[in-house]
């Protein structure tokens, strides 16, 4: 799995920075116990003086088993001695603990190695916030996708059954040399689930790690006209742009909705193209039938839509409408 670069920096310089202020808080409200109770000064001294005693007599090697328990229990009742005095004056016993927000990994983000499952749910939620999913669908799942807007038809509900059913091994097996399919085309008319589904699928593979950017046609086409034609700042977009060939799973909403030209074709073309020598898995929804599709597009883009991509065809009411 490949967790974009950029969150990842982002979340290590977030974790790295928790943990600092939570030691932080900790040095202060230390200062504070010292100041309040005197004899914790001398306590916290004698404490910091047996740790590398215990070092050191370890080191020396033969049976220094007796001695090392022997500093141990002077540890032990320094640290007794030094609770008890913060609970008579009535400080908590871990008043100077760095309170982290996860003791388990204590905000370092790794457990033994491994990555802590704090972090892990962070890089999702970075990962949801750089896709270019909206808030409103950051909340479709596969959980709260209902077939049973399909069900006033039983050959329609079969067919939709299975098209999700394809829409969930798609994200199960992404990023597998065994994967079903590489490139997934969504076809039929509006409202009937097309972004959700698609939007179901960014969720879960964002979640097993990997790099999701989402927009529709029109928006990935501005984003190449602001680097061809912007000036000043927005020169500075050439990175939006490089994203659309580089990251793990790209998704096109509402192909067919842009303003088809041979600027826009040959963008469409580039993006398409790189992606399938890359082999880099890119889903593509379209509100057009194929025929449309094949009329409306080159027959370099057409071919690679029909020939690379497995093509879901969704059929049913408005979705929007039944719910009203």
């Amino acid at each position: 799995m490949s967790y974009r670069q950029e969150n990842q920096r982002l979340v290590r310089e977030e974790y790295e920075k928790k943990a600092m202020l939570a030691e932080e808080e900790a040095d202060r409200r230390r200062a504070e116990l010292e100041d309040a109770i005197p004899e914790v000064r001398e306590l916290d001294a004698a404490l910091s003086q047996l740790g590398p005693e215990i070092f050191r007599i370890a080191m020396r090697g033969g049976n220094v088993t007796a001695a090392v328990e022997e500093l141990h229990e002077k540890t032990n009742a320094l640290q007794a001695k030094r609770t008890a005095l913060l609970l008579k004056n009535g400080f908590p016993a871990d008043y100077d603990d760095p309170k982290y927000e996860c003791p388990v990994c204590r905000d370092t983000g790794f457990v033994k190695g491994k990555t802590c499952a704090c972090m892990r749910r962070r890089m999702v939620e970075i990962g949801l916030g750089s896709s270019g999913l909206s808030e409103q669908m950051k909340k479709q799942s596969f959980e709260n996708f209902s077939l049973d807007y399909y069900r006033f038809n039983p050959e329609v509900f079969r067919e939709m059954s299975e098209v999700f059913a394809a829409a969930k091994e798609f994200a199960e097996e992404f990023g597998s040399p065994e994967a079903s399919a590489k490139n997934l085309l969504l076809v039929g008319g509006p409202g009937i689930g097309k972004t959700h589904l698609s939007t179901a699928i960014a969720r879960r593979v964002i979640e097993r790690g990997y790099d999701v950017l989402y927009n529709s046609a029109v928006g990935m086409l501005s984003d190449f006209e602001t680097l061809r034609f912007g000036t000043g700042m927005a020169q500075g977009d050439a990175s939006n742009v490089s994203r659309y060939t580089e990251c793990d799973l790209l998704i096109l909403d509402d192909l067919g909705t842009e303003v088809v030209n041979q600027f826009s074709l040959s963008c469409l073309y580039y993006v398409l193209n790189t992606r399938l020598n890359k082999e880099l898995p890119t889903i593509i929804s379209s509100n057009l039938p194929p025929a449309e599709i094949s009329k409306t597009y080159t027959d370099r883009i057409a071919s690679r839509l029909f020939g690379e991509y497995r093509v879901l065809l969704f059929r049913g009411k408005d979705i929007r409408q039944q719910k009203k």
